[in-house]
């Protein structure tokens, strides 16, 4: 049985240390393919340098929305994206990710954080790619962007989605996959069974968001990608469905939206 992680951060320091061997012990472990997604410029370029050295692995660039410090003006901007765009035309590049809004973490900055979404989802439809959503407490804004500001032509994913049925109904509505991570198996999840229910398996990813995120019964732990197997259990009960099943669906599903 073979697994796709849709989305993953080797990129991140806490693998600095052991990188190749957790990927060598991930790849053992049935997980064939998986997404290394960037967040930043920096990390999209880490992001394909690890794609470009691994068979099994692919990348996303993108400058997520807690990651926008450093863009002050639309000159700073524009420079930004003059450098994510050689990066995202490489090869092995599936989308442009992870973008988005983030008002958990960043209240300060709305407007600044729309404008780079709404830029970079530009750029996307440029360059024929999909896009990878990362939305917190910005539901509302997600979505009124998506509808009536700037449509994304190849659509995409909604990265560890949150559960939120408004949220999931109106991606769906709107032609995007949603991705279920580590908080669909938390005790305190209260709708987890409700949402999974409602999302039909041929739009459902999984994935592990490593190294954060860890599912039960790994939570606390560093994460990575042979734990995407309890996202795939827990839909698999819910659903009433065999694992192989969820696995198999899962993996066409993240194929069929990267292009692989």
């Amino acid at each position: 049985m073979e697994f796709f992680d849709s989305h993953s951060h080797y990129n991140d320091e806490k693998f600095k240390a052991d990188r190749e061997q957790v990927l060598n012990e991930v790849y053992k472990s049935g997980i064939t393919k998986l997404v290394c997604a960037g967040y930043s410029l920096e990390s999209s370029e880490k992001a394909v340098e690890i794609a470009n050295t691994h068979d099994f692995i692919y990348a996303t660039c993108g400058i997520s929305p807690n990651d926008i410090e450093e863009i002050k003006t639309e000159e700073d901007l524009n420079n930004n994206l003059k450098k994510l765009e050689p990066l995202a035309k490489q090869e092995k590049v599936v989308a442009i990710g992870e973008i988005g809004l983030d008002y958990y973490w960043n209240k300060e900055n709305k407007e600044l954080q729309k404008q780079v979404f709404k830029k970079q989802i530009e750029l996307s439809n440029n360059l024929n790619l999909p896009i990878v959503i990362h939305t917190r407490d910005a539901i509302s804004d997600t979505i009124n962007i998506l509808k009536n500001e700037i449509i994304s032509n190849k659509r995409g994913v909604f990265h560890c989605c949150p559960l939120n049925l408004e949220l999931i109904k109106e991606g769906l509505k709107l032609g995007f996959y949603i991705s279920f991570a580590g908080p669909i198996t938390f005790k305190n999840s209260k709708n987890a069974n409700e949402v999974i229910s409602i999302v039909p398996l041929d739009r459902i990813l999984i994935e592990t968001d490593s190294p954060y995120l860890a599912p039960e019964p790994k939570r606390g732990t560093r994460n990575n990608s042979a734990n995407v197997i309890y996202m795939a259990q827990k839909i698999a009960e819910v659903k009433n469905l065999e694992l192989e099943q969820v696995a198999n669906a899962t993996y066409q599903n993240a194929k069929t939206i990267f292009e692989l």
